[in-house]
């Protein structure tokens, strides 16, 4: 691959091929039609001018090896997940999740794996389908591992999401808050549950739970393509370009790629910045305007998309496009006026009544910068497994952007070339001071961040990028010391040291993503109970829980009320603790007939109180052996998940 030629540089001639084996001119074929001012380099296609040159690195696989050596790890790695995958128990997961429940085969597995993608992504002279391949290998391995192991589909959100799918079914349309009360703001944002819906009928499934397990790779799967583009836009060299993927989906732990309205609004959000980036340049701009408005069809129809579909991705794509602007090489207004328009017109017409009574919270959260670092009951990780699945989290994040910081300063011709790319990873910065989003804000601008902050990271990890023109000059004046890699550079720290960083944070994806399934996972015997319930419950029933952490928990949310009295003011919650059969039957009492009202604790209820630093199993098992003790319940159902008890309406002298 040729590195790009500056302006100055352009006067160098320089035929001969990097040792990359690339055959792209310098500069790119625009190059010769460009002028030699200082200026040009601004305005010069991104996707064609600027190559890098990381020929240093030797080949990882000399000789005739080199057509097959690279699968073996590979094969090696999909084998020993494999073999983890039907030996790995998830009946009883502890405080630590997947991780502890995993067999340490995986941990080699995915240890080989990342040792056979970096030797391999460093070898100027393999195809880069090798380098995909490994790509697709760790995401099997990471996100397909929990669809193979659960025989049920993970988080309560997910669920949730399944639920207004069925509503939508049953009820043929959108309905409002009189209707439906606060489960209204999906209506509003319709876009992705009306998608699901076709798709589901389209499929001739009964449920979108059918396949919603497989939607963390599926979602992971969409976000390739639009990587690919956006990094290719400032280089083509396809070492750079795959680290940069491989640390995108390792750092990718925050764990919106669940079937949800976000995981497609996130996917399509990346892919308006490829088009943007890659079409709305100035050169491109020059290009010709009948290409240039078929482009923004495009990224309209991708817009509409993503507003209907969520509340907070329109924001961040409209931030991040504001701050191409303050790139020359973007000054195209279209795509940020477009995204605004929209958003805007959504806001004031469908979004309305949501809005209207959500603005006076949303005004008095902004410059509320603490509450996106909040603690204390119901938000304090609780328990070694929990504290530690936090830190796993904290560190793979400040791993992944300390390395963008180093890459940043140390790869000056990056810094200048993927300047839009450095600024659209900034752009979200300032949404801390904007909202709280229910203390979830600095897990989205983390994830938004990504795909910038990985690019910058990888570049860390490779040798220093050089122009094609100063790399010339450097052989031409001899100095080999520093154009030629040292035998210490082409066996030691050079090699070794990334290769630790980049297995560290592979490994420490495994705790930050998965860390916590014992919250997140619910088994069969759970959910059966929890479908018992609502296959019973009579429209206008009351179901009481201690939190919204299990399976269905919005089933038949049109007919059904629910209350968690995990979510009151702690004084309530402690008058729950200290008498809790009569307490719960005051609270569960005025339920009209033939309506019912239930009590229902479930082993993912436990969990969640526990590992968030709510009530701890010793005090929800003293409420439920106080509901079973108490003659105003009756026991409808038990197993090993959990209890379902029915308030009797028939009243009775209380124990």
């Amino acid at each position: 691959m040729r590195p790009p030629v500056t302006p100055r540089e352009r006067s160098t001639p320089e035929p001969t091929p990097a040792r990359d084996g690339a055959s792209t001119p310098a500069g790119g074929p625009e190059t010769a039609s460009q002028s030699s001012s200082p200026s040009s380099s601004e305005s010069s296609s991104p996707a064609h001018g600027f190559g890098t040159d990381l020929s240093d690195l030797p080949p990882a696989w000399p000789g005739r090896r080199a057509l097959a050596l690279p699968g073996v790890p590979l094969l090696v790695a999909l084998a020993l997940w494999a073999y983890a995958v039907r030996h790995t128990d998830v009946s009883r997961l502890d405080d630590y999740g997947l991780v502890s429940a995993l067999h340490p085969t995986f941990w080699a597995g995915l240890a080989v794996l990342t040792a056979g993608f970096w030797f391999t992504v460093r070898d100027a002279h393999r195809p880069a389908a090798w380098s995909a391949a490994y790509v697709l290998g760790l995401l099997v391995m990471e996100r397909a591992t929990q669809a193979v192991l659960y025989p049920t589909p993970l988080y309560a959100w997910a669920w949730k999401h399944e639920a207004v799918i069925d509503h939508l079914l049953t009820a043929g349309g959108l309905q409002t808050a009189d209707q439906v009360g606060d489960m209204a703001v999906y209506d509003q944002w319709p876009g992705f549950f009306a998608a699901q819906a076709a798709l589901q009928r389209l499929l001739g499934v009964d449920s979108a739970a059918m396949f919603m397990a497989w939607w963390p790779l599926v979602s992971s799967l969409m976000l390739l393509l639009p990587l690919l583009l956006i990094y290719r836009t400032f280089t083509e060299d396809r070492r750079l370009i795959w680290t940069a993927v491989w640390l995108f989906y390792v750092a990718n732990w925050v764990g919106q790629d669940y079937f949800s309205p976000q995981s497609v609004a996130y996917a399509l959000h990346v892919g308006v910045l490829a088009v943007v980036l890659r079409r709305f340049g100035r050169s491109a701009v020059r290009s010709g305007q009948p290409r240039q408005a078929v482009w923004t069809v495009v990224i309209t129809v991708m817009i509409v998309a993503i507003v209907i579909s969520h509340q907070l991705t329109p924001g961040m794509l409209a931030v991040c496009l504001l701050a191409l602007c303050l790139s020359r090489r973007y000054r195209d207004w279209v795509p940020v006026v477009t995204t605004v328009v929209i958003f805007l017109a959504w806001c004031l017409t469908a979004a309305l009544p949501f809005l209207s009574a959500a603005m006076p919270d949303m005004i008095r959260s902004i410059g509320d910068v603490g509450a996106n670092v909040e603690t204390g009951y119901g938000a304090t990780p609780t328990g070694a497994g929990a504290i530690a699945t936090s830190w796993a989290a904290r560190l793979l994040s400040g791993s992944v952007l300390l390395l963008a910081a180093v890459g940043v300063l140390r790869q000056r011709v990056l810094r200048h070339r993927a300047l839009p790319l450095l600024l659209v990873a900034a752009a979200p910065l300032p949404m801390f001071a904007a909202s709280s989003y229910g203390s979830e804000m600095i897990f989205r601008v983390l994830l938004f961040m990504l795909p910038g902050a990985a690019f910058f990271a990888a570049a860390a990890l490779l040798p220093e990028v050089r122009t094609l023109a100063a790399d010339a000059a450097v052989r031409e004046a001899g100095n080999r010391r520093t154009s030629g890699p040292s035998w210490a550079r082409r066996r030691g720290a050079g090699t070794w040291v990334p290769l630790a960083a980049l297995l560290g944070t592979t490994l420490a994806f495994v705790p930050a993503y998965s860390g916590k399934d014992r919250i997140n996972y619910f088994p069969p015997q759970e959910v059966a109970l929890v479908r018992q319930l609502f296959e019973q419950a009579p429209e206008g029933s009351l179901v009481v829980a201690a939190n919204r952490n299990y399976p269905d928990a919005y089933a038949d949310y049109w007919s059904v009320d629910h209350y968690w009295f995990l979510d009151d003011g702690r004084s309530h919650v402690d008058r729950i603790v200290r008498q809790p059969a009569a307490t719960l039957a005051r609270d569960m009492a005025g339920v009209e007939r033939p309506g019912r009202a239930y009590f229902l604790l479930t082993q993912g209820q436990l969990a969640n109180s526990e590992m968030n630093g709510q009530l701890d199993r010793a005090q929800l098992e003293r409420i439920q052996r106080s509901v079973a003790a108490s003659p105003r319940f009756r026991l409808v159902a038990e197993n090993g998940a959990g209890w379902l008890y029915v308030l009797k309406q028939s009243g009775g002298a209380e124990r």
